[in-house]
């Protein structure tokens, strides 16, 4: 239920207003916006008598929310959703690049590459430490050193590092961590979003490989009704019966997300292709299409990368996509 407030109520009215709603055992998400501030009830609320609400003073509406998730539903924030990663803004027309190897594979490689998608334009630099793979037999991360090492990268460039979490047991590791990343594959993980609901700290979800839109905002929805708003929605493809690229890149989903969530929406063209050629293109149609951000594989040597060299951009195709991308940018903001 939302409860959308007149322009101009006194903050004792409305504190007044919370606490009789909070005693009927409810949860208040507030968002003050420039002309109105709307409440989202979050509980069970149907001892809430909508008439009697609608009926007070300062309230100017009573809407009853259908959808299941609310925390990151745009009717309970009408305003987009701007994620602050140290000084780096996401969302609310702030674009974002995220740049770096699928896996950290040594010192000088991660650095290397740090400091050439820097000089691109990049905001944060991306590397897996800890790698979900298909087979037992793939390279898996350098785990702790992988971490040591994006750590080092940070230090040599000030870039944000966003690396992926895949077991609670490693969180502890991830203290220094600027962005926490959740898989596809890990997108129902349930106990896993809980746990990152605790931290103050921002969080990019992945949608699963087979995941409809409201199943991810439903994961969304773990994370933030667990405490922690800093969330970053991430398409990254879904798996269709496409034979020709990895996954389908759905990039419907970004004016769609859009209309259903506050949050901020990134796109990552690797994984969804497969296919380092594909990336730049679709990369750019997910800039115009509004993506808030993309999240892009780079490496300085694909041929002989240890994780998805096929998809991934050497640092003079990521400069000149950048400058693309930028361009873009200046058409459709």
């Amino acid at each position: 239920m939302i409860v959308v407030l007149k322009h101009g109520v006194t903050e004792e009215k409305k504190a007044q207003l919370i606490a009789w709603l909070q005693a009927l055992g409810l949860k208040i998400h507030i968002s003050d916006g420039e002309f109105q501030t709307v409440l989202g009830l979050i509980g069970d609320t149907t001892n809430v008598d909508i008439d009697l609400v609608e009926s007070l003073e300062i309230v100017d509406s009573v809407k009853r929310v259908t959808e299941p998730f609310k925390c990151c539903n745009r009717k309970f924030h009408p305003d987009d959703m701007i994620v602050d990663v140290n000084g780096v803004k996401v969302g609310g027309g702030n674009f974002v690049m995220i740049a770096g190897p699928c896996s950290v594979e040594s010192e000088e490689q991660i650095v290397a590459v740090a400091k050439a998608v820097k000089a691109s334009g990049a905001n944060m630099l991306r590397g897996g430490a800890f790698k979900p793979r298909t087979s037992p037999y793939d390279f898996a991360g350098l785990k702790a050193t992988g971490l040591e090492y994006l750590r080092i990268a940070r230090q040599e460039t000030g870039l944000p590092i966003v690396t992926e979490l895949m077991n609670i047991m490693d969180l502890p590791l991830f203290e220094d961590v600027d962005v926490i990343q959740v898989g596809a594959r890990n997108m129902q993980n349930f106990d896993l979003l809980r746990e990152l609901g605790h931290l103050d700290k921002p969080i990019l979800l992945k949608r699963g490989l087979a995941n409809t839109l409201k199943e991810l905002l439903m994961s969304a929805e773990y994370i933030m009704a667990s405490g922690n708003e800093r969330v970053m929605l991430c398409e990254r493809g879904i798996r269709t019966f496409s034979d020709y690229t990895r996954n389908t890149l759905d990039l419907s989903a970004v004016p769609m997300l859009h209309q259903l969530t506050h949050l901020p929406i990134i796109v990552d063209p690797s994984h969804a292709t497969g296919i380092a050629k594909l990336v730049p293109p679709m990369a750019l149609a997910a800039t115009a299409g509004g993506a808030d951000g993309l999240i892009i594989e780079v490496h300085n040597d694909p041929i002989h990368a240890l994780c998805d060299g096929a998809q991934s951009l050497r640092p003079e195709e990521f400069d000149e996509l950048a400058n693309k991308v930028r361009a873009i940018r200046e058409v459709v903001a």
